[in-house]
């Protein structure tokens, strides 16, 4: 019996219910993972005929088995095709970027809530509006809705923190209502923070009829100058408003997909109309040239909503699916939200004029990213001239040293594969075997440990790079080249060289410079690198130092020890740490109620009345 004829009587044998199945290569790992709400006749249908898509038909050649898991409804299977692919990524489902690498706006559920910029989406109390194209996006939308509302962005705790410190100078330039002096209640506040969620949410005319009928009590209660900063809040979001782009009637709350399937790359595309204005544009590269059905579509736009949340009453899209498909999306969706979700595929309207401009906005992505994959091949194919290397490099990884004197020593490595930077692949090594600051040693220590992992199988580091370059100059070279002959290993390895003003001037074999100043593709190319190993390896031994830091400052307090230190730097972050409450700290793991008490009268000294000497001086 062929495999295929094995798979297909296994597959004749499923269950006509809904559920997951998850398809096996020869060595056990997780190719793909699909849901359905009749398991038997979709897995069968792999296994018989030839009419797949070219990808569906290379991942199944390489199915060598199958597990299958029966859920109650489609809508659980989906839900379960979702943490499925979210926990082992199979090579064949399509998938979106790294959903981490977005950064989303935070309004915290505190009594005087906090806003910031984050990468990180937890299932907290709090609200998150994103995710953004990137930091720049989502930093001005911050700063914009900031400005307006004058809300605060220090690192203190309110009420906690009233009166204990003296206004900083944003209060002085109005750009702040200042919270810390007790002038403005909680309330108050978070009505401020609601205006700034409605306008991050689109709906700017709901928010201005709010503030204008807070300024006119306001002015009838003679608190003009509250009057005059509510004032000067509405004209901000006029001019806002001016300069969105309106594209539906005022009421109409939803977001459009779209599409691109290129020759070598996808793009799918999604616009957030809310309040009628255009918010929000998100673009994310697929990581395979086509779906393998609308199953794919679907839990797509799944995952994008349980990883973004701030699901719309309305969902378009450009491509079409079943009306099975489209029920079952908005039935899981409209689980997650508070109202109803719609989710069709328009024919004609603004909702098509949507999509239509949706695909462009799709095209336009791919043409760029198109572009940019063409300078840096350009880039690579010179490079590997001026270096003379014997072929063009598929993997390129760039090392630096930071420290802090002889303390805090790391070591990066940065990854370059695939036509762009692999941040997944990126490694710190603190280094461990110099005697205090050694640029050499500490070079060596990290390639020899980087080394040890060829051919272990791992994903990030089991593969052997190209070519290896170091931040540094001739005596880098030579020493690695000398850890290279002591260990048989043959990889090219250049430094990159930098001039007295810091920036890059030159790459070295050791022996002589090759200059790229005439080459400003190779130049930009090799400086950013060069950065990045930088910003990576300064990035890791700040935390360090910071951490040491911190933790010296929390030995200082009575009964508290390295390793006590240790177990609440691992429980919260320091600044946390401080605005703990003693029952809070009792909870953690190693902390006595003495040690709980200790902590808190340290960073409560004024509150302390007791007369007890919790600190150690």
């Amino acid at each position: 019996m062929t495999r295929v004829e094995r798979l297909r009587d296994k597959a004749n044998s499923l269950p006509e219910s809904a559920g997951v199945y998850i398809m096996k290569n020869s060595d056990g790992d997780i190719i793909y993972v699909g849901k359905s709400k009749k398991l038997k006749n979709r897995v069968t249908s792999y296994f018989t005929g030839n009419h797949h898509s070219t990808k569906t038909a290379r991942m199944v050649s390489l199915v060598a088995d199958f597990d299958y898991i029966v859920c109650d409804t489609e809508i659980e299977a989906l839900a379960l095709e979702n943490v499925l692919i979210k926990k082992h990524s199979p090579k064949y489902n399509v998938k979106l970027k790294d959903a981490k690498s977005y950064p989303y706006i935070k309004v915290t559920a505190e009594e005087y809530p906090r806003i910031f910029v984050t990468r990180e989406r937890k299932s907290d109390r709090g609200r998150y509006f994103g995710p953004y194209q990137g930091s720049s996006a989502a930093h001005t939308a911050l700063e914009t809705v900031v400005k307006i509302f004058g809300l605060y962005t220090c690192r203190r705790s309110f009420p906690k923190d009233i009166g204990k410190e003296r206004p900083c100078i944003y209060r002085d330039m109005g750009r702040c209502v200042a919270p810390c002096t007790g002038g403005i209640s909680s309330e108050e506040y978070r009505a401020l923070v609601k205006c700034a969620e409605w306008v991050l949410d689109g709906n700017i005319k709901a928010t201005v009829s709010s503030l204008t009928r807070d300024m006119e009590y306001a002015a009838e209660e003679m608190e003009f100058e509250r009057a005059a900063q509510l004032r000067d809040s509405i004209k901000a979001l006029g001019t806002l408003v001016e300069k969105q782009k309106v594209v539906a009637d005022e009421k109409v709350m939803r977001d459009v997909f779209a599409v691109y399937i290129g020759e070598t790359e996808s793009v799918l595309s999604m616009l957030s109309v809310r309040g009628g204005a255009l918010v929000n544009k998100n673009q994310f590269i697929i990581s395979l040239a086509d779906f393998n059905s609308e199953d794919d579509a679907v839990a797509l736009i799944a995952d994008y909503y349980d990883t973004a949340g701030n699901i719309p009453r309305e969902i378009m899209l450009d491509f079409d699916i079943s009306e099975d498909d489209l029920s079952l999306l908005s039935e899981y969706l409209t689980l997650s939200a508070p109202y109803k979700v719609t989710v069709r595929v328009p024919s004609r309207g603004d909702g098509r004029r949507l999509c239509d401009l949706a695909l462009e906005n799709a095209k336009e992505m791919a043409r760029q990213n198109r572009l940019s994959i063409e300078r840096e091949d350009k880039s690579i194919k010179r490079l590997t001239e001026l270096l003379a290397l014997a072929e063009v490099p598929k993997r390129i990884e760039a090392y630096d040293i930071s420290n802090f004197g002889n303390e805090s020593i790391f070591a990066s490595m940065v990854v370059y594969a695939d036509g762009k930077l692999k941040k997944s692949d990126y490694r710190a090594f603190s280094i461990k075997s110099t005697d205090g600051q050694d640029d050499y040693g500490s070079m060596c220590e990290a390639i020899r440990r980087r080394l040890s992992h060829i051919g272990d199988g791992s994903l990030s580091l089991g593969t052997s790079p190209d070519l290896i370059l170091l931040d540094g100059g001739v005596g880098h070279v030579r020493t690695v080249k000398d850890l290279f002959a002591e260990l048989d290993v043959d990889i090219p390895v250049f430094g990159m060289v930098k001039d007295e003003y810091h920036k890059t001037r030159a790459i070295t074999d050791g022996d002589e410079e090759i200059s790229i100043a005439r080459e400003m593709n190779v130049y930009t190319f090799i400086y950013n690198l060069q950065e990045e190993a930088h910003r990576f390896a300064l990035k890791h031994s700040s935390r360090d130092k910071s951490k040491k830091l911190t933790s010296s400052s929390l030995t200082n307090i009575h009964g508290i020890g390295d390793k006590k230190a240790k177990l609440l730097l691992n429980a919260a972050p320091y600044a946390r740490i401080k605005t703990m409450s003693k029952e809070e700290l009792g909870k953690i793991a190693g902390i006595s109620e003495r040690d709980a008490a200790a902590i808190y009268e340290y960073f409560n000294k004024e509150e302390n009345k007791d007369g007890k000497d919790y600190n150690r001086n």
